[in-house]
């Protein structure tokens, strides 16, 4: 639905200008770059691309170099903006496979992130849904279709992903009881379980679980493997992993010991672990 989608790429093309979509774009796949990549690849002046890469840098969605230009460090996520760019495929694959999960008439929390907001996009075709979440982005997206009924939590608004966070936002979520959580997650290491970058995320994603029935993971491929700042789930509170790829050995293996569900997104069948 036009106008439902500020972090889509829809919203990019307004935001940042053609070149500079491509060079996100570019890094998302490469990491790093010189800028004579960069003006060979894009047919355009060196010049042309440190005017382009200024901006971006500012933003802290790519870091200038000597003479390249790379993604930021890993130790934190990027910037909503580029998380909606990278793997919009992936995250596209694992949104219609969720979208299979949820009956119409479902009630679910769906936390903030950028794989969720592709799940509610893809949610939009189901009806009469029961929606708690804590971004702004899924909220208008669901409550828009005729039927829905969307709950939306209160609290500190954050300006980088228009997602709410913080101990009002976790007591709007314990007053309500639901059949599936849809979460979003930064990171999933063998040893640490699922991770966020940020301790309101991971007290949020807590407390979402503790309400739900069920709990559904997204997770795209590049989550597999890293660290975050702060533990948000076990193995054992989570009942479905939706990917696009298939996970590492010794992830796999963590999934199988504790009777994780996996379905690998546009694989012919669900992988059980």
């Amino acid at each position: 639905m036009p106008g439902s989608r500020p972090f889509g790429t829809d919203a990019q093309a307004g935001r940042f200008t053609s070149r500079q979509l491509q060079i996100l774009r570019l890094l998302t796949s490469h990491r790093r770059l010189t800028v004579a990549d960069l003006a060979v690849r894009l047919e355009v002046s060196e010049e042309s691309i440190r005017r382009d890469v200024r901006p971006l840098s500012a933003e802290g969605m790519v870091r200038k170099l000597h003479g390249a230009v790379a993604l930021p460090e890993a130790t934190a996520e990027p910037p909503m903006p580029r998380r909606m760019l990278e793997n919009l495929e992936g995250k596209k694959r694992i949104a219609r496979a969720v979208a299979e999960q949820i009956e119409d008439g479902e009630s679910l929390m769906i936390d903030t992130g950028s794989t969720t907001i592709v799940v509610a996009q893809e949610l939009a075709a189901r009806q009469g849904l029961l929606v708690v979440t804590n971004s702004t982005e899924v909220g208008r997206t669901l409550a828009v279709v005729p039927g829905n009924q969307v709950f939306l939590a209160g609290g500190q608004l954050r300006a980088e992903d228009a997602a709410v966070l913080g101990a009002s936002a976790v007591g709007f979520v314990q007053e309500f009881a639901v059949r599936t959580a849809i979460l979003s997650i930064g990171a999933i290491d063998p040893e640490h379980g699922l991770m966020d970058f940020q301790a309101a995320e991971a007290e949020f994603c807590r407390a979402v679980v503790g309400q739900s029935a069920r709990v559904i993971v997204v997770a795209d491929h590049t989550k597999f493997g890293r660290r975050g700042f702060r533990r948000a789930l076990g193995f054992d509170e989570v009942d479905l992993v939706v990917t696009d790829a298939p996970p590492p050995a010794d992830i796999a293996a963590r999934f199988a010991e504790y009777g994780v569900v996996l379905l690998v997104a546009g694989a012919a069948a669900d992988e059980v672990g």
